[in-house]
């Protein structure tokens, strides 16, 4: 049996005494001391008897208090001598500092040095050394002379006599021990100058060592009196510990208390039973050897709070209770442990609780089942908590995979159908089967491949239980050899373990069979038995059902993300009037209506368009779609930005309204627009915008500007009209649309974010691709909330020598001179192959404009990419194309010029209307060659006008 240190007395001492008595004497003895403290508990006991019990020096108490008076005595005449020595000190200190004070003070005086000066220094000196002896109490004032005659000193008779040469102060002021004529004394030197620095003299004052000893003494009675209250007090509380001492030891002496302690040792800890005794403050007080072992305490748990002991939280709150236990079962780590506790108070007052501990682990084999099914019901609530945080199908199968292991399973693997990858409802049993997730309890375990194909054939437990759609068990060799034919050469680590037990279980949600999850069990665990397919039929039917909803929603994100990447420009049209860069970056949470434009217009323009829906998912794609067709075919009708902003409101609120008529919850919530149309001929930009943050305009010199355009409400809403602004660009400038996702972000002022971009926009001599980079670079994409597109465009001017106009009066003689004038410019240009075609278009639409319109009637030729020919006039009144008879004489004007042009068509200006054409430079016609003739195509026309 191990001995343990050094213990204090248990609470129940008395009761431990009877038993460590093993002698007769050693009894007698013990028996004796508990009749006299019984006796002394019904009368007072003296004060001589527990003083005399003190003083024996055989007693621990008595020891124990002879040494505190020893140590206390020591100290205090330690600290004594001390303050003796200190007193002293500062007293000889403060001595020597007086006397330098009083020598300086009478020294620096201008009467000293006048005194010196004069004809008899010793008897204007004299009296005023008195003086000064006197007010200020020092022993000696001597006054000398260069050579060292006295001037001044107590003693008249020495007055005249030469000092000794050791003593004369030469230099400095200092201070000097020196025996005087009125004894030993602290003497302090200090010389006298004249104004011209002459040394005149000296003068001494020194108090004797006689007077500074008796200074000390003075304080002597109030140390000794102050160390003899110390002693007094500390012998004082020294007998009062002493006492209480004495009534804990029982008045024995050290070899009784070492024998009782080992008798007492030697019972408690022979015991088989656990014994704990706590205070109520919460403290462990004593713990015997089975009750450090039944709660795996640790050796040092005796004096610690017993919630710092690391105990079950329902052991902790017994142990501090105040109530009575008996035979309460509690579980502690791997024990099942019967509780007794008590309240005891012994001999001194303190109550304290006394704890027994049985082990009784033998229970737990009654209570397992019901631990299980706890332990069950705790795995599928993490379970419910855990799968399907994300829509992601192969996210969900790995939170499945992770959940299970190793509280269920040593290893778990999940297989889909490639469908359900894909986002599609497998039908019928899948034939095809991916590995997604692997989770096991080995650390080495290689990751597996998403998407790895695993060949599944019909006599394995997998295709049993997808084809029943029960749960499959396989234990023994057969398991092992699943193992080795789904993943040979992967985990060798758990071949080396041995699987010996598979539970194979489909996963099924609405009917459908999605895949399969398999729980595997190496020798680190017992087999699965049939208790088990119920509990994992449930984990595989709640993974199930997020895995199916994790499905469909790759599914739906598929759709909308082609419907999106459909509906988006595949391409941008190749532009001479602008260099054109673009970025769009899709949000996480969903396919947003972020979309953007470039329409090639007549007359060489372009149209740059941004624009917004809110929201995201499907609807918002297919919304975005819609607007940007609708924008398309606005734009082919060359409206002016507002109106068209006008226009494609009423488009959004028509399809609002149709969508509350349906009872649709899938309405336009909201959507911005910005359109800009650049005419590189003027070079001016008109544009309008609908709710949408305004576009900066960059000039070559990197000034960036956000043009004041008027913001109007979004689409939808009606009201205000919208309102274009007109602004001039130089050549090289920089246009930059935008969504409002590149500058708001959360957490962050829209002002913030403009000033971020109008930095990133400032750097010189930036291409549009480079822009971008840079745009991105300055406010990094918030991915996770909203879309962005950013559009940027760097302008071109035609030059003088690309454009020709000429004014035409009404009078039907001018044609013949536009055709000459056209004539000579197409030849300067070097485009004679199609002289004959342009003369002809412009012919016609001249005359047309002389006959039908109104002045000004003017005449503009553009060479782009294509050759524009523009007849303006003042009327709004477009002509139209209609089909004319063999036999009316007019009427084809307007074919023949769709006939020899590429393009052609109308658009309107504040002051009238343009009607415009486009032909290849090269002279090829709009339709392909072939072999009809001119009178041919006419005769498919009719006499119905257009």
């Amino acid at each position: 049996m191990s001995a343990h240190p050094r213990r204090p007395p248990a609470p129940s001492s008395g009761l431990t005494v009877r038993r460590r008595a093993r002698t007769v004497s050693d009894r007698q003895r013990v028996e004796s001391k508990e009749r006299g403290r019984d006796a002394g508990r019904s009368r007072p006991r003296r004060p001589a008897g527990w003083l005399r019990s003190l003083f024996r020096v055989r007693s621990v108490a008595g020891q124990v208090f002879l040494l505190q008076v020893v140590v206390t005595v020591l100290v205090v005449v330690a600290a004594l001598v001390v303050l003796v020595l200190q007193a002293q000190h500062n007293s000889t200190r403060e001595a020597r500092l007086r006397s330098m004070d009083v020598a300086k003070t009478f020294a620096y005086s201008p009467d000293t040095s006048s005194a010196l000066a004069g004809p008899d220094p010793a008897r204007t000196l004299q009296p005023l050394a008195e003086r000064i002896r006197r007010g200020t109490g020092v022993d000696l004032v001597v006054v000398f002379s260069p050579d060292g005659v006295r001037y001044a000193h107590p003693d008249p008779s020495l007055i005249g006599t030469l000092v000794p040469a050791p003593h004369r102060p030469v230099g400095a002021p200092r201070t000097d021990a020196i025996e005087t004529s009125e004894g030993l004394s602290e003497v302090s030197f200090v010389p006298v100058t004249g104004t011209d620095g002459t040394t005149l003299g000296s003068v001494a004052v020194g108090i004797t060592v006689q007077k500074v000893a008796s200074a000390a003494a003075e304080q002597l009675p109030v140390l000794l009196g102050t160390a003899a209250g110390a002693v007094a007090l500390s012998a004082g509380g020294t007998a009062l510990v002493s006492r209480r001492l004495l009534r804990q030891t029982r008045g024995l002496g050290p070899e009784e208390m070492t024998r009782m302690y080992d008798h007492h040792d030697a019972v408690l800890h022979a015991v088989r039973e656990g014994v704990l005794i706590t205070e109520d403050d919460g403290r462990l007080v004593l713990a015997n050897d089975e009750a450090l072992r039944l709660l795996n305490l640790p050796p040092d748990a005796e004096q610690r709070d017993v919630g710092d002991l690391g105990l079950d939280p329902g052991i902790v709150e017994l142990l501090l209770s105040e109530e009575t236990v008996t035979d309460e079962v509690r579980l502690s780590a791997d024990r099942l442990l019967a509780i007794n506790k008590r309240r005891t108070a012994p001999g001194d007052g303190r109550a304290r609780n006394v704890v027994t501990l049985r082990d009784t682990t033998e229970l737990r084999k009654l209570s397992g089942r019901a631990e299980m099914a706890r332990e069950r019901l705790t795995l599928l609530y993490d379970a419910g908590s855990r799968i399907g945080s994300t829509l992601n199908v192969v996210h969900t199968a790995r939170e499945l995979a992770d959940v299970a292991v190793p509280r269920f399973a040593d290893l778990v693997t999940v297989k889909l159908a490639e469908e359900v990858l894909r986002g599609e409802e497998p039908s019928g049993v899948p034939t095809g089967m991916c590995r997604v997730a692997l989770s096991s309890v080995y650390a080495d375990q290689p990751p597996v491949a998403v998407g790895e194909r695993i060949p599944i054939t019909a006599d394995m437990p997998q295709a049993r239980c997808m084809k029943s759609g029960r749960a499959v068990l396989e234990t023994g060799p057969g398991a092992a050899e699943t193992w080795r034919t789904l993943d040979a050469g992967r985990t060798e680590r758990a071949l080396d373990d041995d699987i010996h037990s598979l539970l194979a279980v489909p996963l099924r949600a609405r009917g459908t069979i999605l895949g399969v999850v398999d729980f595997w069990r190496s020798r680190r665990a017992e087999s699965f038995d049939e208790s088990d397919v119920p509990f994992a039929e449930e984990l595989a039917a709640w993974a199930a059902v997020a895995l199916d909803n994790a499905r469909r929603y790759t599914r739906e994100h598929t759709m909308a993300v082609t419907l999106q990447r459909s509906l988006l420009p595949r391409g941008l049209p190749e532009l001479s009037a602008l260099d054109v860069a673009h970025r769009y970056l899709p949000a996480r949470a969903g396919v947003g209506g972020d979309w953007f434009d470039v329409i090639e217009l007549s007359g060489a323009r372009v149209a740059l368009v941004v624009g917004d829906v809110v929201g995201h998912g499907l609807h918002a794609a297919a919304t975005m779609g819609r607007l940007r067709t609708a924008v398309h075919n606005f734009a082919t009708l060359d409206l002016p930005p507002d109106e068209l902003l006008a226009r494609l409101d009423d488009l959004v609120a028509r399809l609002d309204r149709e969508q509350v008529e349906l009872d649709d919850e899938e309405t336009i919530l909201g959507a911005t627009c910005l359109y800009v149309i650049y005419d590189p001929a003027s070079g001016t930009c008109s544009m309008a915008r609908a709710g949408h943050p305004p576009p900066a305009v960059v000039r070559p010199d990197s000034t960036v500007t956000f043009p004041d355009l008027p913001a109007g409400p979004p689409l939808g809403l009606g009201g205000l009209p919208f309102e274009a602004a007109e602004v001039q660009v130089p050549e090289g400038s920089r246009l930059v649309l935008y969504t409002d996702g590149l500058i708001e972000k959360r957490g962050r002022d829209l002002d913030v974010g403009l000033a971020l971009l109008q930095n990133a926009l400032s750097q010189p001599d930036l291409s549009p691709e480079q822009t971008c980079r840079a745009v991105l670079d300055a406010l990094p994409p918030d991915h996770a909330s909203d879309d962005i597109a950013l559009l940027v465009a760097r302008t071109r001017v035609l030059g003088t020598d690309q454009v020709a106009d000429w004014g035409v009066s009404r009078e039907a003689s001018d044609v013949s001179r536009v055709r000459a004038d056209v004539s000579r410019q197409l030849e300067a240009w070097g485009l004679t192959e199609v002289g004959f075609a342009t003369e002809l278009i412009l012919s016609e639409l001249v005359t047309n404009a002389i006959r039908y319109g109104s002045t000004p009637i003017h005449v503009r030729l553009l060479r782009d990419r294509h050759l524009i020919c523009e007849v303006s006039d003042g009327s709004s009144t477009s002509p139209h194309l209609r089909y004319a008879a063999t036999t009316d004489e007019g009427g084809r004007g307007l074919f023949l010029v769709a006939r020899y042009a590429e393009r052609w068509g109308t658009r309107y200006t504040a002051t009238g209307k343009v009607i415009w054409t486009e032909q290849l430079l090269d002279g090829g016609r709009g339709e392909p060659e072939g072999t009809l003739s001119d009178d041919d195509l006419l005769a498919q026309w009719s006499d119905a006008a257009l």
